[in-house]
């Protein structure tokens, strides 16, 4: 893609699937040639989550869209929901279950960009191609 690129549509990126959801990375640096961070629409299915995990290299930032859910952070757990905002420092251990009955919708933002292509390369991982849908 042009290393230029403004205006991203979801169907212009390839969607990572997991058991417990679907992540669509709309701005990194092979998207939008973007040098700092990278940002992504997270969905996470009813009653699943991602386990614990930190990011030694990088911020993150997570904005709740839509939903309801449960969010780590270090030692602390705290309900969220719609137009919660979190920050997560680097290398700090975080996890997020959906505790809700509808899919749970997050803007991830990792800064610098780099920990989307580790969630990219685990074998858990199926990537589809842009536009195309999970079953």
């Amino acid at each position: 893609m042009s290393d230029t690129k403004r205006f991203v549509d979801p169907d212009d990126v390839e969607s990572m699937v997991f058991d417990w959801g679907v992540l669509k990375w709309m701005v990194t640096p092979d998207v939008t040639g973007s040098e700092h961070i990278s940002c992504g629409v997270v969905q996470l299915e009813p009653g699943k989550g991602h386990e614990r995990h930190n990011h030694p290299n990088a911020e993150e930032m997570l904005y709740v869209v839509r939903g309801e859910g449960e969010q780590e952070i270090a030692d602390e757990t705290r309900s969220i929901s719609a137009g919660d905002m979190l920050y997560i420092p680097e290398g700090v251990y975080h996890g997020t279950i959906n505790t809700g009955w509808e899919p749970l919708v997050l803007i991830a933002v990792y800064a610098p960009p780099g920990p989307e292509d580790i969630l990219r390369d685990l074998p858990e991982a199926e990537i589809l191609p842009p536009g195309a849908l999970p079953e």
